[in-house]
């Protein structure tokens, strides 16, 4: 038994020698900085992954603006001066964004490549996305989240609530549900016909639940979500596997054809699925499972971390209040609950910079998005005032969080500041600056470029109706006006805005209008 431990250890030992003899990428001439890492494949996973912020300040301190760090088996250029960020927006000849989408989404969601070159279909996803998620095609969206969040808030949680009976709850839980509930109906409309079916009550009643279920099966899955973008197979995880293939039963087309009010961009997609691919019925659904998701993971927090911020801060509630009824004073919109709701069109809901400022700054504090670049090619990389080798297949990112915790940007940049992201005249700030020069990039939790999120703003735009109807419509507090800020979930970094390591109770009540 001695002896074979003993055969095993020493055979570790020489593969991790001859690995670092032989395997380890060695930095050539003009190339940037490199950090192989210790481990084999690994590299520098385990001490990016446990806290990406600090390792990359670290490297940056180190190595200076630009350095290489071998994860997970990927040679990663970060790039990490503000001002040299357009630099990486100019070499659209050079790198390729959709590479690593495309191939995140076909691993993560297990439909067949998204990738036109690779002959499965020849939809441009991303022209789908902006053609149905901005626009004129924005409006119907944010007029449908306007209805579906009342209902869902007024009636579809109705046991809940009676007149002055406060309800406790998990904030998180409480922002998962009812974003889930009323962006599921949105974007994949309802299985009832509120104008003439006689069964209203207990079809809403049971679509509420099929609706939940899905919440739980997507929380599941989305749990593993960072072990699948970093190559673990999902069958390495049976209840999330079994969780993404339930998602996808519920959105096969055959399904999707009995519901009402579909958005559009789920009918053109549903189309473009039909005429365009070759997927089978279950990899279209999959890849309505993966709209779902993009819609869902990070919008959820999202709402979480500006709600809990607003509650934490008398003052940036009282201002939030102020506007609120101003807007919906100025649109001649009264608050009741007799069954009339509140309609307020993009315009109005655009005219909200202090809402605007607070969902900024809570976004601010609790994004970690990373912007991936895939080199097609050796090229030469020109920066503002350097150049450096980049090898084919290697990948040159951004990490934002460093931008937006950077004291030298945002002063005190661990504080929420709600009205930071306005000027002087209460009106949406602009102008950033960094060692006395005006920033062009200062805010970016969507990405940048030509991949910056196309579903940004109806995210936006959902919150801040979130935010109007909860504060016209209840009355809202923490449980414990003192409570901690909780922490940030690092294991999602790299994914976009983060989730708190814990929820936090919360109380309301419909207010006596």
């Amino acid at each position: 038994m001695f002896l074979a431990s003993w055969i095993w250890g020493t055979a570790i030992i020489l593969c991790c020698a001859f690995y670092v003899l032989l395997g380890r990428r060695r930095r050539r001439q003009g190339e940037p900085p490199l950090e192989n890492g210790f481990l084999p494949y690994l590299g520098c996973a385990l001490q990016f992954g446990a806290n990406p912020l600090e390792f990359l300040k670290e490297k940056q301190k180190k190595h200076g603006h630009i350095f290489t760090c071998h994860v997970a088996g990927k040679y990663i250029h970060f790039l990490t001066d503000p001002f040299s960020y357009h630099a990486l927006m100019r070499q659209g000849k050079h790198l390729d964004w959709k590479k690593f989408h495309f191939a995140t989404s076909a691993k993560a969601f297990g439909h067949g490549s998204i990738d036109p070159a690779e002959g499965n279909t020849t939809e441009n996803f991303h022209q789908t996305f902006i053609r149905t998620l901005q626009g004129n095609a924005l409006d119907a969206l944010i007029e449908a989240m306007m209805e579906n969040l009342q209902y869902v808030m007024l009636q579809s949680r109705t046991p809940k609530l009676q007149s002055n009976t406060w309800v406790t709850e998990g904030l998180y839980t409480f922002c998962c549900q009812v974003m889930f509930e009323s962006g599921f109906l949105t974007l994949f409309g309802k299985e009832f016909n509120s104008n003439s079916d006689k069964n209203l009550s207990s079809k809403q009643e049971s679509e509420r639940a099929r609706i939940l279920s899905a919440l739980e099966n997507f929380q599941e899955f989305d749990r593993i979500f960072p072990a699948l973008v970093a190559g673990l197979p999902i069958h390495f995880f049976k209840s999330a596997h079994s969780a993404r293939e339930k998602l996808g039963e519920a959105l096969l087309h055959k399904n999707l054809l009995k519901r009402d009010n579909l958005s559009e961009l789920v009918t053109l997609r549903m189309f473009l699925n039909d005429t365009l691919s070759t997927f089978d019925d279950m990899e279209k659904a999959k890849t309505h499972v993966a709209v779902l998701w993009a819609s869902q993971a990070n919008t959820i927090p999202a709402t979480f971390w500006t709600l809990f911020y607003l509650l934490k801060s008398p003052e940036a509630m009282r201002a939030a209040t102020k506007e609120v009824e101003s807007v919906l004073e100025s649109a001649e919109e009264n608050i009741c609950l007799d069954g009339k709701h509140i309609s307020l069109n993009r315009k109005q809901l655009d005219n909200m910079p202090i809402l605007d400022s607070i969902i900024k700054e809570a976004m601010r504090l609790s994004s970690a998005s990373m912007t991936f670049r895939v080199a097609k090619e050796d090229f030469t990389l020109h920066l503002e005032n350097d150049f450096y080798n980049i090898r084919k297949d290697d990948i040159v990112a951004l990490y934002p969080q460093l931008l937006h915790f950077d004291p030298e940007i945002y002063a005190d940049p661990l504080t929420f500041k709600y009205d930071r992201f306005l000027n002087e005249n209460r009106e949406e700030k602009t102008d950033f600056y960094r060692n006395g020069r005006k920033l062009k990039y200062y805010y970016m939790p969507f990405g940048t470029g030509i991949a910056k999120c196309p579903g940004r703003l109806f995210a936006v735009h959902e919150i801040k109706q979130f935010l109007t109807l909860m504060l016209s419509y209840f009355e809202i507090e923490l449980v414990d006006n003192n409570v901690k800020c909780p922490s940030l979930d690092q294991s999602r970094a790299g994914l976009g805005i983060l989730q708190p390591s814990n929820d936090i109770d919360f109380r309301y009540r419909l207010k006596c209008l």
